[in-house]
């Protein structure tokens, strides 16, 4: 456990050391590579994109095991009209939970969908509804029980600067009677500078809290930095996005820190 949380230390200040490294003499510079870097940071702009989210979260459960969760996060902007947008972003999650239940496979999707103004002001916003499916294949890697619930994002873009926060809430109202009921909460709270030429070094931890659960083990809360990279592959450009979370706040069989590491496809118009 000490040497997982060494590591994960030893992580997020060779993150900052990189950040440090890569800001010093670089200037902010408008081009297409940081357009695309910023619209990538916008969870309701009109870039369609495919991230695919590889989380590894150290020291699960009490013989401080490795869990793997790949989140697939296609994000498919829709035209409603000239005024407005809706936003599609499901999320695929496919996990590996270690010892002692050992399971492999698909957990339940999860929809998040956003009407957003088409020609937003200062702030960018979107709100709509969030649905969880009980599609896991294995009975561990779920929670059985359909659940919906809102969510909302605002934002703003301020030269280099994008900052904002993403958030939603779910409940049950159907499934497996035999299953915990579902109150929880997802928060995710961003600050990013770009750097320009599709670099950029920021943070964007992911707060859960399971409002079901006795009131000390509800809430997990990272702390951690990330930097991404926008690189062509032919004519496709792809982030490459690096990050360290350590969890300040954790239930007691949670992760004591998540190493994050994306790969997003983009699709500009």
């Amino acid at each position: 456990m000490k040497s997982g949380r060494k590591l994960g230390k030893n992580i997020l200040t060779a993150l900052f050391a990189c950040a440090l490294l890569v800001t010093a003499g670089t200037g902010f510079a408008q081009d297409h590579a940081t357009e695309l870097a910023k619209k990538l940071q916008n969870p309701v702009s009109d870039l369609i994109s495919v991230p695919f989210q590889n989380n590894f979260n150290f020291g699960v459960g009490p013989e401080d095991n490795i869990q793997y969760v790949l989140n697939i996060q296609p994000v498919v902007p829709q035209h409603l009209s000239e005024q407005w947008n809706w936003i599609h972003r499901p999320i695929f999650p496919v996990i590996n939970q270690p010892a002692p239940v050992d399971a492999f496979g698909l957990g339940d999707i999860q929809y998040q969908g956003f009407l957003s103004p088409a020609q937003p002001g200062k702030w960018i916003w979107g709100v709509g509804p969030v649905l969880q499916v009980p599609s896991a294949t294995n009975e561990q890697l779920g929670t059985g029980k359909w659940s919906a619930g809102a969510g909302a994002v605002v934002l703003a873009m301020d030269g280099p600067w994008v900052y904002g926060a993403l958030a939603n809430n779910i409940w049950s109202f159907a499934g497996a009677q035999s299953r915990p009921y579902v109150n929880q909460m997802l928060t995710q709270p961003f600050v990013i500078y770009n750097l320009g030429r599709g670099l950029a070094i920021g943070s964007a931890p992911i707060i859960t809290a399971n409002w079901a659960a006795p009131s000390n083990q509800q809430w997990t809360v990272p702390l951690g930095a990330q930097i991404s990279q926008i690189i062509p592959i032919g004519k496709l450009p792809v982030n490459f996005l690096l990050g360290g979370y350590y969890n300040i706040v954790k239930p007691d069989n949670g992760p004591d820190w998540s190493l994050r590491f994306q790969i997003a496809l983009m699709f500009p118009n």
